[in-house]
């Protein structure tokens, strides 16, 4: 069996191009939609995401603002940054970089955030929106991953989801989003983890199969159903290079497969983008529709 391929990078530019036609209309009313970062200390990849995120502002035309502290910054520092983007016009929706160094407080500087402003959609008010089925910034990855099965017509209502990983940013939103009584959604979702002893009982029986552990190459043939689609949502550095929760024999047996390389991980930059996007139009469009981010209602 070889594997459809879940392109992300080809549906990215394809979320892409829709945003440029919104940017282009906002520009009409005098609108440029502003993207703000906060980064504190010098993690590397954390580093790298943020720098591909204003090459993605910049390449879509929008503005976008970034604050980098050092390591040694204090709360006081954190909460400064986060109080001066709440209030700044300019800053549609920003993200707070994670990890944070040393004994900062991360989940306190994300309460901090005004919901409207959450461009990551992982503010407590709005992950209580999706649980409820309202409309609210999506988290990007979640909203990725269903606009991914979406476009490459992978069954959703009624098949049977597994998730490998119940961390904030996948799992635990992912879990609601799917299981929505909602179109693109209402289906069967089961979460697993290391703590689910044997993992492939439940993987066996996936039509849709998620895997965002982090853990490398956890996920080989034999634990897939024949012709389930399986989405490759955790990756890991081993050794300077990047591998995938999903082994590569997967391909043999999966349906539907995306790549370790431009899966994932462009849908969930082109999300934040329209989450970003779509507050743009919420500040110019007050009491309006909140735009087509990556949002559901």
């Amino acid at each position: 069996m070889t594997a459809i391929k879940l392109d992300g990078e080809l549906l990215a530019s394809e979320v892409r191009d829709g945003l440029r036609t919104r940017i282009a209309a906002l520009a009409e009313l005098g609108k440029v939609p502003g993207l703000g970062t906060l980064l504190v200390g010098d993690d590397g990849p954390s580093a790298n995401y943020v720098a591909m995120k204003h090459r993605d502002s910049q390449e879509l035309g929008m503005a976008s603002r970034e604050v980098h502290l050092p390591a040694d910054a204090t709360a006081a520092d954190v909460d400064a940054v986060v109080d001066d983007f709440n209030a700044d016009p300019a800053v549609d929706a920003y993200i707070i970089q994670y990890p944070f160094p040393g004994d900062l407080d991360y989940e306190a500087a994300l309460m901090r955030v005004r919901p409207e402003k959450d461009a990551d959609g992982l503010h407590p008010v709005n992950l209580g929106r999706l649980v409820q089925g309202v409309d609210a910034p999506l988290a990007c990855t979640p909203a990725g991953i269903q606009m991914m099965l979406v476009r490459y017509d992978v069954p959703i209502a009624g098949q049977h989801v597994v998730i490998i990983g119940r961390g904030l940013t996948i799992g635990r939103p992912l879990a609601n989003l799917l299981s929505l009584k909602q179109p693109n959604a209402n289906a069967a979702v089961t979460v697993v983890h290391t703590g689910a002893g044997d993992i492939a009982r439940y993987t066996r029986t996936a039509d849709i199969l998620i895997a965002a552990a982090g853990a490398p190459g956890m996920v080989t043939a034999d634990m897939v159903k024949p012709g389930a689609a399986v989405v490759a949502a955790g990756v890991s550095f081993v050794d300077g290079k990047l591998r995938s929760d999903v082994a590569d024999d997967v391909a043999e047996v999966a349906g539907w497969l995306s790549p370790r390389i431009g899966g994932v991980g462009p849908m969930t930059r082109a999300l934040l983008m329209a989450n970003t996007v779509a507050a743009a139009e919420r500040s110019v469009a007050p009491g309006g529709a909140p735009g087509e981010g990556a949002s559901h209602g």
